[in-house]
This record gives C-alpha cells, sequence and structure tokens, in this order.
C-alpha cells in the first residue's frame, strides 16, 4: 500500500461488535495512520442500537471531511444505520452483519442461522442474564477467535463486553447502503457468522467482496488484510467521486 500524503488524508472510523470493545482494532489503526489515514475508534457501551448509532455519530460529527465508515460484525449494524451521516462516503463491512430495513440482527440470526442450512456451527450464546447476553468462555477461542493467539483468545474471553438485547433486536430504520457504495470482507472460516450468511447478506447490499481464510476476528488476526480492503474502498469511492465531479 502507497502512503497518502496530508493533503489528501481521508478519514476512517472504526466500528467494534459485540463482546469485545475497540482496542482490538488496534493494529488495523497502526497500519492506516502509517498510510496516511486520520483514524478514529468508535467505543460503543453495546447497551442498544440507538445508543451505540448515537456513539458512531459523535464520532463522525468530530470528523473534517469524508469518512470510510468500517464495522466489525454487530458494528455491521451500527454502520448501517449511522452511515447515512453525510460525511460517509463509503461502507465496509468485516465479517459483518448487513441488515435491511426494519431488520436487526436478532431477526438475521434467526433466518441466516436458525433456519439456514443444516451443519452451521452455531455461536455459543449463554442465556440472558439481565438483558445481556455473553458468549460461553470455554468455547469463545474456538468460535471467536480460532486464529488468534491461544493466550489473547482466553484474554478475549475473560474480558468480553455484555451485549444487550436491545442491541441485538434493534431495528434498521434507513440502510445506509442501499445509498452508498460498501465492500465486504468476508471470512471463510468464521465460527459466529457462517460465511454463506456473509456471502448472502453481501450480494443483497451489492457489496464488493473479498475472501479470506480467517475466524470471526480477522481483524485482529490478519490486520493488514482488514487494512487493505479500507484502503481499497478509499480510493474506489474518491474515483468515483471524481469521475462524478466531471
Amino acid at each position: 500500500m502507497a502512503a497518502r500524503s496530508d493533503s489528501d488524508a481521508m478519514n476512517v472510523v472504526l466500528v467494534h461488535g459485540a463482546w469485545a470493545d475497540g482496542s482490538g482494532w488496534e493494529a488495523v489503526y497502526r497500519i492506516l495512520r502509517n498510510e496516511g489515514f486520520s483514524v478514529s475508534v468508535v467505543q460503543n457501551p453495546t447497551v442498544s442500537l440507538a445508543e451505540d448509532v448515537e456513539a458512531t455519530r459523535r464520532v463522525l460529527a468530530a470528523q473534517n471531511g469524508p469518512v470510510i465508515l468500517v464495522g466489525h460484525s454487530y458494528g455491521g449494524a451500527v454502520i448501517t444505520e449511522a452511515g447515512i451521516d453525510p460525511k460517509v462516503v463509503a461502507l465496509v463491512y468485516i465479517a459483518g452483519w448487513i441488515p435491511d430495513k426494519g431488520e436487526s440482527v436478532s431477526s438475521l440470526i434467526d433466518s441466516l442461522i436458525t433456519n439456514g442450512p443444516p451443519g452451521a456451527p452455531a455461536p455459543p450464546i449463554l442465556p440472558p442474564q439481565d438483558g445481556y447476553l455473553l458468549l460461553d468462555r470455554t468455547r469463545f477461542p474456538t468460535s471467536f477467535a480460532g486464529d488468534v493467539d491461544p493466550e489473547r483468545a482466553a484474554f478475549l474471553a475473560d474480558s468480553q463486553v455484555p451485549w444487550g438485547l436491545a442491541a441485538v433486536t434493534g431495528a434498521i430504520s434507513e440502510p445506509a447502503w442501499r445509498s452508498k457504495p460498501s465492500w465486504s470482507l468476508v471470512a471463510s472460516e468464521d465460527r459466529m457468522i457462517p460465511p454463506a450468511a456473509q456471502r448472502t447478506m453481501s450480494q443483497r447490499a451489492g457489496s464488493t467482496v473479498v475472501e479470506a481464510a480467517g475466524s470471526h476476528a480477522i481483524y485482529l488476526s490478519q490486520p493488514r488484510i482488514v487494512a487493505e480492503l479500507i484502503v481499497r474502498a478509499a480510493k474506489e469511492s474518491e474515483a468515483v467521486a471524481h469521475s462524478g465531479a466531471r
């Protein structure tokens, strides 16, 4: 990847998903910064979709210029709703949920996983506790972070951020991908969101799709592949904007 100059720097806003926090983006953040991008990381409370969208909008409001909005996993739902912000010029989904109008992550789980083809791995989600969901700690490393260093995967399992039911069931009012270009990284070894489901959602959204052999935590295990797709989205969205301005 060729470094960008300060004069053509673009903003990237990174949105994390469920059971994690923004610190997981550190390696992607560093690569993008070294490429000359201005990078911000959203810290979602993951209590409700509305609150997470609002947290993302606050970060978007602080950006000076166009934004590439990136979401991992549940963060895909967040950017789908928050991405209608006029500063956002492109959406990038990393092993992400890509809901349509009226859909939630919960409804997508029902349609794409529960009622999907037999044999797909089921996320080890424990029964709700006080309105929040957690993953089984013993199964977390294999399901969520199968290609992450075992010690780090164990830490992730023990430091999970509870995922609020109001986030899981929050429905999309206006999907940004219907009016803005999107890119999608499908993690072909994902055991949280089946790769087939990722492909189906990406195709429906008209996303430019790239596949890589990686776990659900591909943003941790293979940050360069993730960063390369974000750079590609930035370059291709800029090219479209420039051609339209002529």
